[in-house]
């Protein structure tokens, strides 16, 4: 909805949406790959990009490569020019600073930004790499860069609270809002652990959080951005509930995790948390009373909770979760191989028959 006749705007506000897009003009245009951990690939794939744009005929040059790369990314470097990184010594550390003056002089259409969270030594033009590719921006050089999720400032009280560990370098998520794309490189957290091994990289359950870290963070980027434009053109939005979350709850399942990743949708997402049990007949006592902690937590995070009764599981959670509109459902399962051969589970039956919304699988805590 565009300003009434008697709600005349800001002068000083108008100034600065002009300046803001005048600005935003002159840019170079920014994309960003994000990764969720190490080697998740997005180096590779920001490269790739630019030998793509490359043989579309695009002004190409690689400003910053880190040190060890794979064959696959040497292989694509090899075919594109290079301005290589200035070597300096600071302190008996080795860093390699982007040459910006070489840059500015060659000034190519896109250049292409390895370790986007790199300080810079002490007395340098920038403290950090990222200040250099706002300059690269500045002068109208779009800028292909990658960096992972524990290197954004804003986000690294989460990463270590989910990892134990802590990058020493990082880059603002102010710097993420003026990406004109950002493209999260995403990849099953069991293909990652599968190339790489288990050696310092997290376990399974800590990527599974980080890559919806990055995937949550992507989006509340763009919906910044999408508010920022919607207001900077004086158009007034009124969001209504377009995620609604199940939580499918049972005494075995993994209801911590469960619930606090489905809150955190929600609240990313402007949605809307539920939490559902199917009532059991004679459950045991203890099972019972982990039921029953589990149903607190779930008030506790806001959720609404609901008691269903059915003897299929499968049927009675289809027909809530329609009722409801749900869009995501959240579900518990065992890691154990309790099939017969060609038998299927409740589950499998579950996602076979969930054409609506998203199933997303917990495992079972232990015990």
């Amino acid at each position: 909805m565009a300003n009434r006749p008697d709600q005349r705007p800001d002068p000083e506000e108008l100034l600065r949406r002009v300046q803001a897009e005048e600005r935003r003009a002159r840019r170079g245009r920014l994309k960003v790959f994000l990764g969720y951990a190490p080697r998740v690939g997005k180096s590779l794939r920001m490269f790739d990009e630019g030998r793509r744009r490359k043989l579309r005929g695009e002004d190409v040059v690689v400003g910053a490569l880190q040190g060890n790369v794979i064959p696959d990314v040497q292989e694509i470097v090899s075919r594109l020019e290079v301005v290589p990184c200035v070597r300096e010594r600071h302190a008996d550390r080795a860093y390699e600073v982007i040459d910006l003056a070489t840059l500015f002089r060659r000034h190519p259409g896109v250049c292409l930004i390895d370790e986007l969270a790199y300080d810079n030594p002490p007395g340098s033009r920038n403290p950090q790499r990222w200040q250099d590719v706002q300059e690269l921006l500045d002068r109208g050089i779009a800028v292909l860069t990658a960096v992972n999720v524990q290197h954004i400032r804003e986000q690294q009280d989460r990463v270590e609270q989910i990892t134990g560990k802590r990058a020493a370098q990082s880059a603002p998520e102010e710097f993420l809002r003026e990406a004109d794309e950002i493209e999260v490189v995403d990849a099953p957290p069991e293909a990652l652990l599968d190339r790489t091994g288990q050696g310092k990289m997290p376990n399974a359950h800590q990527l599974a959080e980080l890559r919806e870290l990055a995937l949550l963070l992507a989006a509340d980027v763009v919906d910044r951005q999408l508010h920022e434009y919607l207001a900077a053109h004086g158009v007034a939005v009124r969001w209504g509930t377009q995620e609604r979350i199940l939580v499918c709850l049972t005494p075995r399942s993994n209801a911590a995790q469960m619930l606090r990743s489905g809150q955190r949708n929600a609240l990313r997402f402007h949605g809307a948390l539920l939490a559902a049990y199917v009532e059991q007949a004679r459950l045991p006592p203890q099972d019972r009373e982990r039921l029953e902690s589990h149903l607190a937590l779930a008030r506790e995070l806001g959720a609404e909770v609901h008691s269903l009764q059915g003897t299929d599981f499968v049927a009675t959670i289809l027909d809530f979760a329609r009722k409801q509109r749900v869009t995501q459902l959240f579900l518990g399962h065992t890691n154990r191989e309790q099939r017969i051969w060609l038998a299927r589970t409740p589950i499998d039956r579950l996602i076979d028959a969930a054409d609506e919304f998203d199933v997303r699988l917990f495992p079972h805590q232990p015990g």
